[in-house]
């Protein structure tokens, strides 16, 4: 019988293990001696910050880098097919959410291995749930171009896209935050809706959320970002009339909702068919 892959989260921010990594999760990854990391140094210090009772130089520790050679991924599944578990560790958050690990839970999944996801801190929907933007309908699109003109264009068919209601997410290297956020108020309208997450659970964390002309308004020292690990996200006014799952829209169902002769303050708005409980 064919082991189990486990998805084991790491930190995105330092000395958070308590909050970020729940106890059962740490029990679980104390039990697995056979690791597939992005890299193995540090991989072995999130190891021994988790308890894991080792020795951590006895454990079985097989770097796959920042981009898995597909050629070598029936070779790391080996151990599993024959019966051992193993967990995917990436560098911080969570494997195969912008961070490698997705090459191998595809190739287990075609080989029927059981995958199992462990809770961790996700930095990208961290900052969707403290955005107050659209989190029905959302994308997350990595990095954006880095010349100033295609960075341009590239916000701007974001923000056409967002005008569904549907929030826009990427990430930046830390030393072009600002640059990111200038380039943001540059191409975007006035009300598109525009939030900056920094240092997500970490000790400096900041996560705001203002119109393109709100974040224009603040002073230019509020506008120059730490250069820390952080998540941008937008979302534009929509286009004619808000999806009824749309948080524009939110005024507009409670109106709907509230009975003939003025608004029931005490009842709660109907769940949308299909909607998540995520």
């Amino acid at each position: 019988m064919a082991g189990t892959l486990y998805c084991l989260p790491n930190l995105i921010a330092d000395g958070t293990l308590e909050a970020a990594v729940p106890p059962a999760v740490r029990s679980r990854a104390a039990g697995i001696r056979f690791f597939l990391v992005e890299a193995a140094k540090s991989a072995r210090a999130y190891l021994k910050l988790l308890g894991h009772p080792g020795p951590i130089s006895d454990l079985r520790i097989e770097e796959i880098g920042h981009d898995p050679d597909p050629a070598l991924l029936y070779r790391w599944l080996e151990p599993v097919l024959a019966g051992e578990d193993a967990a995917i560790v990436s560098e911080s958050g969570c494997p195969g959410i912008a961070d490698p690990g997705a090459q191998i839970v595809s190739r287990a999944q075609e080989l029927g291995i059981r995958v199992v996801p462990l809770v961790g801190p996700s930095s990208i929907l961290m900052t969707l749930m403290a955005s107050g933007l659209d989190g029905q309908r959302f994308r997350f699109l990595g990095y954006l171009p880095v010349h100033a003109d295609e960075r341009l264009a590239a916000l701007r068919t974001l923000e056409k896209e967002s005008r569904r209601s549907e929030t826009q997410l990427f990430i930046e290297t830390p030393y072009r935050n600002t640059a990111m956020l200038e380039s943001m108020l540059e191409a975007l309208a006035p009300d598109t809706r525009i939030t900056v997450a920094t240092d997500v659970t970490g000790a400096a964390e900041s996560i705001r959320t203002l119109t393109a002309a709100g974040w224009k308004a603040q002073p230019a020292e509020e506008r120059a970002l730490p250069k820390l690990p952080t998540v941008f996200a937008l979302l534009a006014a929509p286009s004619g009339e808000a999806p009824r799952y749309a948080p524009a829209a939110a005024r507009r169902k409670g109106q709907e909702h509230a009975p003939a002769g003025g608004r029931n303050r005490s009842a709660r708005p109907r769940r949308e068919r299909g909607s998540s409980r995520s």
